[in-house]
């Protein structure tokens, strides 16, 4: 019901939606994006999604193992499970299309650091353990049957978190912790290729996304979506040094310009609100 009333609002009356409707279109629905990452042609991993139980046994019978699977919804790496054999790409296949639906993990993330942090903070605030309760709820019950999605392994050590928020562009390195670097929260900041912020540019300026983070692996052959998001998250108060200095790129004089700052404060939404502000003196906007 929500999409439904934001595409109204944007594409039948013509209102000007934060992020836009496109970016929340793609946003938790794996299933949807890879159909959009293959008729953008954005370069990214194979990914492939199968309806009928008997179309995605024949599948894994060609392929070369690892293979990643993956649920519709499923934030943090929760729904990514690393299929390492055929064996295992069969057992997975059957729980979709005959079992209890695709393997997700519920609850909260060991592997995750800063655990005394985060259990300090649900003591200080007992409410929020509440609405968590009810989001490890919600998860397990959003039980994904019918159809299958399976994205060729991609060998990787890290994988680049490019974030742009209006004009302002940001890069990290996400480090891989076990078998993903989704959900690890271990970061790395070393300066990020320029060739990197001109990658990002690209998809956004076409695409008029302006919220977005684009998770991204880098190969010998160039870089790959993996994923993209208009709402996420930051464990640390910035996104992006350059030399050791906290602060942002902006594409000013057809060049690359670092600016010195703390341009991430509350959760990067101080910058959203001054994009949505400078916008909003020559058009109405309404922020979803």
């Amino acid at each position: 019901m929500y999409d439904e009333r934001i595409y109204v609002l944007e594409k039948v009356l013509g209102y000007n939606i934060f992020p836009t409707a496109d970016e929340i279109f793609i946003y938790e629905n794996k299933r949807f994006f890879s159909f959009w990452l293959n008729a953008t042609k954005i370069p990214h991993p194979e990914t492939n999604v199968f309806y009928y139980h008997k179309e995605a046994l024949d599948y894994i019978e060609t392929l070369k193992f690892p293979l990643v699977g993956k649920s519709n919804i499923g934030a943090s790496g929760r729904g990514v499970k690393i299929l390492k054999s055929k064996e295992e790409g069969k057992k997975y296949i059957n729980a979709v299309f005959k079992g209890k639906g695709a393997p997700k993990s519920v609850g909260p993330n060991f592997k995750k650091g800063g655990l005394l942090k985060r259990g300090f903070r649900f003591i200080l605030n007992p409410s929020d353990i509440r609405k968590k309760f009810k989001e490890y709820s919600d998860v397990a019950n959003d039980i994904q049957k019918g159809f299958v999605i399976l994205q060729n392994f991609i060998p990787h050590d890290f994988e680049w978190r490019a974030v742009r928020i209006g004009d302002s562009f940001f890069a990290h390195k996400k480090l891989k912790i076990g078998e993903k670097s989704s959900g690890s929260l271990e970061k790395n900041y070393d300066n990020p290729p320029l060739s990197l912020l001109d990658f990002t540019k690209e998809i956004t300026d076409k695409y008029h996304f302006y919220s977005q983070a684009v998770d991204v692996f880098e190969t010998e052959t160039g870089y790959l979506v993996n994923e993209m998001q208009c709402i996420f998250g930051q464990s640390d108060a910035y996104q992006m040094m350059v030399d050791g200095k906290v602060g942002r790129y902006r594409f000013l004089n057809n060049e690359w310009v670092f600016e010195e700052g703390a341009f991430n404060k509350n959760m990067s939404y101080n910058l959203r609100l001054e994009y949505l502000i400078s916008k909003s003196k020559n058009e109405g906007i309404i922020c979803s």
